[in-house]
């Protein structure tokens, strides 16, 4: 892979993604893969000023020996030192760059159950320290091919072959061009354009409609707002882009108004295991009923992790002309295929898509209709012949979505 490529991707990241400032401490999550890129990010990360910047490691394949060996308890507590750096990171708000490189089949084999079980325990126990920090931080997540990752992608190439193309095809999704910061620039105002014009609307409700048996209304909240591309973090007003790539306009809807039924377009790729061609029929807001040919008892556990898993967090509309999708590619990863399709995601909402969010506490946030869950599970739905009509507050009908493209 052409290193001069690979280093505007890494600047990309530390500045356009997670937009550094000097003095701030960085913290970066990653798998094993490309140790050597980890190095170009923090090195682009002290560039722009951090204080320091510190690299946690993961490998799933470790991970699994966990949900092996260990019990449901075990993995389910956070130690004392766990909560303390949780808690300092509550306190200084470093900037959080995620790199993703797992493999989509990682944790196949494993219980299930227990692992979805002891993930719902752990979040609960973060879930506290983590509101503390909400809307307050930059972070970014971005991905890097590792190699199984990059053989499902490309199941016919050798190993090193499939990983430069997996590596092509995440920096031309992501828009490493000769200028990535002006190609961004350019990109996060044609969707603040479109955000924009949604949000003149008045939009109450959208009512989605596909040939695969997709038939859903969904209602928003009145004072929230279509959201797209970069956003600015509470109080001190930096502006980052926490996904690369990104192609969404998303809101949260109102908890408890959803009704009717919709099919995946795409295979949801959870901790490490893939649910494929599933439904999920919703009444009353809430998921009542699902099905799927591959892993339903995990879109189960997904849907049993809280009270609120099973409502809707996010509603996010994607043309079927993206660029991802016209890449021809299944990446079998969430951050690449939600961008692929329009998609909808169960559990936590965002308190910070309504109008003068800074105003309202967290309680007063889910009072007006954010829902509150421990997960948020983005989920493809988008289809070549889906179309979406927005009911506005006035009565007007507006289709705003005619054959997987904008109308506008």
């Amino acid at each position: 892979m052409n290193k001069t490529r690979l280093k505007k991707y890494a600047k990309l990241i530390a500045r356009v993604g997670a937009n550094v400032k000097r003095g701030q401490e960085v913290v970066i999550n990653a798998g094993l893969d490309q140790p050597e890129f980890v190095k170009a990010v923090a090195d682009e990360c002290y560039r722009a000023g951090a204080k320091k910047v510190s690299v946690e490691w993961s490998y799933m394949p470790l991970t699994a020996s966990n949900v092996k060996y260990c019990s449901e308890d075990v993995l389910g507590t956070l130690e004392g030192w766990q909560i303390e750096k949780w808690e300092h990171q509550a306190k200084v708000l470093p900037c959080k760059i995620f790199i993703m490189s797992d493999d989509p089949d990682g944790l196949s084999g494993i219980d299930q159950g227990k692992y979805a079980r002891a993930m719902a325990q752990r979040s609960k126990l973060i879930k506290p320290i983590r509101s503390k920090m909400e809307n307050k931080y930059q972070w970014c997540i971005a991905a890097v091919p590792g190699k199984e990752w990059a053989k499902k992608v490309f199941p016919g190439e050798r190993a090193s072959v499939a990983v430069e193309k997996l590596w092509d095809a995440i920096l031309d999704a992501s828009r490493v061009t000769d200028d990535p910061t002006e190609a961004w620039r350019e990109h996060n105002e044609k969707l603040a354009e479109r955000s924009a014009y949604l949000n003149s609307l008045g939009i109450k409700e959208l009512h989605y409609k596909a040939s695969n048996g997709t038939e859903l209304k969904v209602g928003l909240i009145p004072e929230a707002l279509f959201m797209a591309g970069g956003e600015y973090t509470e109080g001190t007003r930096i502006y980052f882009n926490p996904n690369i790539p990104s192609e969404e306009i998303f809101t949260s809807p109102m908890k408890g108004e959803a009704e009717g039924i919709v099919y995946s377009s795409r295979p949801l790729s959870y901790g490490g295991q893939l649910i494929d061609k599933f439904w999920i029929r919703f009444e009353g807001g809430k998921a009542v009923d699902c099905g799927a040919e591959k892993n339903c008892e995990m879109l189960r556990e997904i849907l049993k992790m809280d009270e609120g898993a099973a409502y809707l967090g996010e509603v996010a509309l994607v043309p079927h002309s993206s660029p991802i999708q016209k890449s021809g590619l299944l990446f079998y990863n969430t951050l690449f295929d939600e961008n692929a399709a329009c998609h909808l995601a169960l559990g936590r909402g965002f308190t910070n898509v309504l109008k003068d969010y800074e105003k309202y506490t967290e309680e007063e946030a889910h009072a007006k209709g954010i829902n509150d869950s421990v997960v948020h599970e983005d989920f493809m739905i988008g289809t070549a012949d889906m179309c979406i009509t927005a009911v506005c507050a006035d009565g007007k009908e507006v289709r705003i979505f005619e054959n997987g493209e904008f109308t506008f």
